[in-house]
């Protein structure tokens, strides 16, 4: 499966070559296709599963765009990591019970981002769901792309051991 989807992904690759590096483009489309699916997927929560009501859940009451955002957010979240620990980040030594769960923590902070990002741009400015979520997710892929390649994913330097057999000869 790894395989085939490199093959598709990187099918394009030939067009970007001269501009971004391959594993930023990898990061691109998998990350483009889970924002597609993410925005589908909010659209089709917001307007058809919850009808664009509140829901009530006894100890707190959900507006329908919140509610969308926290329905959705399992599904892509679990999306986004197979596609960057197996696609984008693969030369990653690091565990996949480390790689997650500081995933876990991007996510979350990022689903905070998200979350006050659609209270501002919903609740206090009135702009329409839909076009809210994309200007934040938007801004959620800038944080995302750092915290995922500088500590989610991070390659360990290798050490050059001639380098440091030298040294200690000296």
């Amino acid at each position: 499966m790894k395989n085939f989807l490199l093959k598709i992904i990187d099918s394009g690759y030939f067009i970007f070559k001269n501009i971004i590096p391959l594993k930023t483009y990898r990061y691109a489309v998998c990350g483009g296709s889970n924002l597609i699916l993410d925005t589908f997927l909010y659209f089709i929560c917001f307007h058809f599963i919850f009808h664009k009501d509140n829901i009530d859940l006894i100890i707190v009451v959900l507006s329908p765009h919140i509610a969308s955002l926290l329905f959705v957010f399992p599904i892509t979240f679990v999306i986004g990591f197979l596609l960057n620990r197996f696609i984008v980040f693969s030369e990653s030594e690091l565990s996949m019970k480390t790689q997650f769960l500081r995933y876990l923590t991007v996510g979350i902070i990022t689903l905070l981002i998200s979350y006050f990002s659609m209270k501002l741009l919903v609740d206090v400015l009135l702009f329409y769901p839909t076009p809210s979520r994309i200007l934040t997710i938007l801004i959620a892929i800038l944080f995302s792309y750092i915290m995922q390649s500088k500590f989610s994913f991070k390659v360990q330097k290798p050490v050059n051991k001639f380098v440091s057999l030298k040294e200690n000869k000296e």
